[in-house]
């Protein structure tokens, strides 16, 4: 009977943390009670409290004066757990891009100028492992992803500069997931990004500095600019 009780309780938490994503239950108001709820859900206190519980211990609510349970606001600066990255907004990863964007335009500039053999070497290695989501298009790649744009940081020889993006790896990564995950199915999409670290790293292996930051820039941009169109239809987006 407990595993039961626990599958009931595991539909509840999806459900409420769907409401919550969804704008359903904003940020910053009540949840409705636990009598409410249990009417809502046709279930009993229990299951209602082990959602409650998980959805508190993730992050995603906060009990208040009252003993009643409120949404918390979700920033993205702050989401170093799985389920709080689920709650992350389109608008905020394209926020993240754009500050790399800032970054890792100079970073390529400086790589295509500095860069040794080695990385070289290890930027084509990751080139070439990005290449197997154009020819498996259910392959998100955001490690090989991730190596590429390191590499190109620490192909800059500059510690400060590496260090400021390895700071920000957690949230790199998680967004490459989010990001790229759009891209699952899409198989004109994720040439697309591949064509870019392609012009990318031809860039920096032809020591153009001007070409370099160019190519991350476009790369990049196009990156945001399609996280815009994730609400579209499949019709849309084609166009």
């Amino acid at each position: 009977m407990q595993i039961e009780r626990k599958k009931v309780s595991e539909l509840v938490y999806e459900k409420l943390k769907e409401k919550i994503r969804n704008g359903d239950y904003a940020p910053n108001t009540q949840l409705p009670s636990e009598s409410e709820l249990v009417k809502l859900f046709g279930v009993s206190r229990t299951p209602i409290r082990e959602a409650l519980s998980v959805l508190s211990a993730t992050g995603l609510t906060e009990s208040r004066q009252g003993g009643r349970t409120w949404i918390k606001e979700i920033n993205f600066a702050e989401m170093l757990e799985p389920v709080q990255f689920e709650m992350i907004t389109v608008e905020e990863v394209r926020d993240l891009l754009e500050m790399r964007t800032i970054i890792e335009a100079e970073a390529a500039a400086l790589a295509a100028e500095r860069h040794t053999e080695k990385d070289l070497k290890r930027l084509k290695e990751s080139l070439d492992a990005f290449s197997m989501t154009v020819k498996d298009d259910q392959i998100i790649g955001f490690e090989a992803d991730y190596n590429f744009h390191e590499t190109i940081v620490k192909a800059a020889a500059n510690p400060f500069l590496n260090q400021a993006i390895e700071n920000l790896s957690d949230l790199h990564i998680k967004a490459l997931k989010f990001s790229l995950s759009k891209n699952l199915g899409w198989e004109m999409k994720r040439k697309e990004v591949y064509g870019e670290h392609e012009r990318i790293y031809e860039a920096i292996k032809a020591r153009d500095s001007e070409a370099a930051r160019s190519a991350v820039i476009h790369h990049l941009t196009n990156a945001r600019n399609k996280l815009a169109d994730e609400n579209l239809s499949p019709a849309a987006r084609v166009k």
